[in-house]
C-alpha cells in the first residue's frame, strides 16, 4: 500500500530527533480494547451468496492479512520491551483481525501469506521493511513505541478505507473490513491517550487533520 512508503519516509526524517520521555515510571492502563469481532465463525454466514472476487480484492485480502500480522508482531515486541498493557491488549485484538481475514482467505480459496512464518517475518517486502523500521524506532523509548503504534493504526485506517472503496458485491468482506476499521479507530485513540498521559500531544502523520480529529473526538 502507498501509505507504507509515507511511513518509511516519515521515519527517515525523524530518525535523528531525540525524543524526551517523561512520566514513564507508571504502567499506564486502558479499558479493554477487544473489538466487536467476538465470534469469528459468524462471518461464514455473513452473506447468503458470495460475490465474485476480482484481482484487486484478492490482493487486498492478502495484504491485509500480513498488515494485521505486522501490527500484532510490533505490539508484542513493544510489550516485551516496555511492559505497557496497551500493547498486549491491542496485540490480542490484532490477532482477532488476522483470524477474521483468514476466514475470508479460506472462503475464497486464497493461499495464506502468513502460513507458518514466525513473528517479524513477512512475504511482502514493504511490510518487512515497515516492521524492521518500527521495531528500531519503538525500541528507543516508550514514547517512540506509542507513536509507532499510533502510526500503524493510522496506516491501517487508510488502507482499510482504500480497500472498501474497491469492493463491489462482497458484503462479507465489507463486514470484516468495517469491523477492523472500528477496531483501528479504537486502537488509535488508545495510543493517543497513553501519549497524553506522558505529556505528549500526538500529531497525525498520514491521516488528514479533519479525519484524525473526527476519530479522536468521537
Amino acid at each position: 500500500m502507498k501509505t507504507i512508503k509515507a511511513i518509511l519516509f516519515f521515519f527517515l526524517i525523524i530518525t535523528s530527533i531525540s525524543l524526551i520521555l517523561s512520566g514513564c515510571g507508571s504502567d499506564s492502563t486502558v479499558n479493554s480494547l477487544e473489538d466487536s469481532i467476538a465470534d469469528l465463525n459468524k462471518y461464514s454466514q455473513a452473506a447468503d451468496v458470495y460475490g465474485e472476487i476480482d484481482e484487486d480484492e484478492r490482493n487486498d485480502l492478502i495484504f491485509m492479512r500480513e498488515e494485521e500480522k505486522a501490527a500484532r508482531d510490533v505490539y508484542l515486541k513493544m510489550y516485551e520491551l516496555h511492559n505497557l498493557r496497551v500493547f498486549r491488549n491491542i496485540a490480542r485484538s490484532e490477532q482477532k483481525h488476522m483470524d477474521a481475514i483468514k476466514i475470508l482467505l479460506d472462503r475464497y480459496g486464497i493461499a495464506d501469506p502468513v502460513g507458518e512464518n514466525p513473528a517479524g517475518v513477512f512475504e511482502n517486502d514493504e511490510l518487512q521493511d515497515l516492521y524492521n523500521t518500527l521495531i528500531a524506532k519503538g525500541s528507543e523509548s516508550l514514547t517512540s513505541a506509542l507513536e509507532a503504534g499510533a502510526l500503524i493504526e493510522e496506516t491501517d485506517i487508510l488502507d482499510l478505507k482504500e480497500a472498501l472503496e474497491v469492493l463491489e458485491d462482497n458484503s462479507d468482506i465489507a463486514i470484516v473490513y468495517n469491523r477492523l476499521l472500528k477496531g483501528s479507530n479504537n486502537h488509535l485513540r488508545a495510543f493517543v491517550k497513553n501519549l497524553a498521559r506522558l505529556g505528549i500531544t500526538y500529531t497525525p502523520q498520514v491521516l488528514d487533520e479533519e479525519s484524525y480529529n473526527e476519530i479522536i473526538n468521537k
